[in-house]
This record gives C-alpha cells, structure tokens and sequence, in this order.
C-alpha cells in the first residue's frame, strides 16, 4: 500500500497519479500547478519518478478551497506567495481551515458516484456508514447530502487510527466549547456596536469574523500542542518501583 512518506527513509513517496487521486483532481492539473510555482517539485527518486508528500497534498487542498471561494488564479498565486516559506502541511491546513471559514454554509446533493469521486480515494460501504455517523455524510433518496468543506474534513479522519466513538466524542466536545466561546465573543462585540448603525454593526461583524476564526485556529493548535507535550512528557517520566 502506498503511503504519503516512505516508512524507511521518511520521502514522500505518492507518485503523480497517486497525488492527483487522493487530492480529487487531474495529474494535469497538478502539473499546471507546478509550472505556475504553486506546488514545489517533487522528490526525483529512482529511475527518474518524481515522488510527492503530505505538503503537496496540502497545498493543493488549499488551492482547491480558495478556487471554491471564487478566487482567480492570479490571486491564489498572489495568496500562495505571500504565504511564509517552509509551511508544513499541518501549517497549510491551518491555513485552509481559516479560508473555508469565509464561506457560508453549504450543502450539496451528490450520486454515489460523485460522493466517491469527491472523496479523492475508494470508499467502501463501511467508510460510508462511518461519514454518515459523523453526519458528514446524509442519504437523501439515491443520493447524499454533504457539506463540502465537512466532508472532505470527515474524509481525512477516516484514515486516523482512531475508534468512531472517540471521533464522535471528540466532535461533541468541539461543538459544545466553540458555540461557548461563540456566544462569549458575540456579547463581547454586541457590547461594541451597540451605539452605531445596523450596517455599520453588519460591516464590523464580516471584518472581525476571519480574523476570530484565525485567532480561535491559531489558539486551539497552540494549547493542544502543549497539551500532547505535556502528555508525552508524563509518559516519559520514570515510574516509581
């Protein structure tokens, strides 16, 4: 089975055609973007074959979400420039996350044949079962109901090792605490705005919400990766005899 990095040595090791099926696009496509310098090279290994990564995938996932967001080229290229040299595909989804919180929520009706093809990998009925407990994923008739941005979330979190309970657990904690620290922020701004006019009350709301979605982001990663530090910290301590 191909993986993004080679186990041994660590290189990404997804070949063109692997790269462009996980991502759901064309090896074309993924070759335009290459000429036009949105994706870096790839590793050239063995006989020539060029090899990509997690960092490519992610990029091109960040690509795709500010095409959804009706960017043109010339401005993702202005955006992918202006972006911090040596981002991590961890950075890069951090980044994509902020962008897919411009949009409004969105739901769309997809065939079987669409969901998968969406999905930029096999999905089998298990994995299908598994999307719509996460309710990412709705049948509708023949077909489903997703919410883009969710479902291709949900999508990534089937190749975690993780149980459906704890991502289902996970999720109730996310969603209680965000509408907490939503309802929190939007006393807080009420307060704010509530001399001034209704469009201009409108006009703050639409600058402030990206910047708190960035901020919220840019936070949670922060704690959690001092919480998993402190975790592995603990485990590394020696136990008592």
């Amino acid at each position: 089975m191909t993986t993004d990095t080679d186990s041994a040595s660590g290189e990404p090791a997804l070949t063109i055609d692997e790269l462009a099926a996980r991502a759901g696009t064309t090896v074309r496509t993924v070759r335009f973007y290459g000429t036009k310098g949105l994706l870096p090279p790839p590793v050239i290994g063995a006989r020539r074959v060029g090899h990509y990564g997690p960092g490519h995938l992610a990029r091109l996932a960040l690509i795709e979400e500010l095409q959804l967001q009706g960017m043109t080229l010339a401005a993702i290229e202005r955006y992918l420039h202006r972006l911090p040299p040596g981002l991590s595909d961890h950075d890069l989804a951090i980044h994509r996350a902020v962008v897919a919180s411009w949009a409004p929520d969105t739901e769309e009706r997809v065939g079987p044949a669409e969901l998968r093809r969406r999905a930029g990998r096999p999905l089998d009925d298990g994995d299908v079962e598994r999307l719509v407990a996460m309710d990412a994923v709705r049948p509708d008739g023949d077909a489903y109901r997703i919410d883009p941005a969710l479902f291709r979330l949900a999508v990534q979190l089937l190749d975690l090792p993780l149980s459906e309970e704890a991502i289902l657990a996970a999720r109730t904690v996310l969603i209680e605490h965000s509408r907490a620290a939503a309802h929190a922020l939007s006393q807080l701004f009420r307060a704010e705005v509530a001399e001034r006019t209704e469009q201009d009350a409108k006009s703050l709301s639409a600058d402030v919400q990206p910047l708190v979605v960035q901020a919220l982001l840019t936070t949670f990663q922060r704690s959690l990766r001092h919480e998993v530090h402190q975790w592995l910290a603990g485990q590394e301590e020696p136990r008592p005899s």
